[in-house]
């Protein structure tokens, strides 16, 4: 049985969240920490809902982790399947604003383990 993560965002605070960073990103402007911070968290929770499991673990230090993606679940320790990146750059891939080949080729991104390749359900949002 595959249990969804309790959602801790509601959807109209991360969509206005998501829609403001982007507007301040699209004007060459550094977007507010706050709501970047509530854009990142936002959408990790999409990625829980939109590719649950718990065999690989997004992780983007220091705003947050979540697991997602079918497949065989692991209890203890450091995951087999791990992806960690910056804040900017989970925005960016989760937005379309990048590729995931061009993050993991540009080392933005660190993956390791068989499954830690999320390309197939990026973007989230475009």
């Amino acid at each position: 049985m595959l249990v969804m993560a309790r959602r801790r965002i509601k959807a109209a605070d991360g969509n206005h969240a998501v829609a403001a960073v982007r507007a301040a990103l699209a004007q060459g402007l550094q977007a507010d920490s706050a709501l970047m911070a509530t854009a990142v968290r936002y959408l990790l929770e999409e990625l829980a809902e939109v590719a649950p499991g718990n065999s690989v673990e997004v992780r983007v230090p220091p705003l947050g982790a979540t697991q997602c993606i079918e497949g065989p679940r692991h209890t203890r320790g450091t995951p087999p399947n791990v992806v960690e990146m910056q804040p900017e750059v989970w925005f960016a891939l989760a937005t379309g604003q990048m590729q995931w080949a061009d993050a993991v080729a540009g080392a933005y991104v660190i993956a390791s383990g068989v499954r830690a390749d999320i390309s197939e359900v990026l973007p989230l949002t475009s």
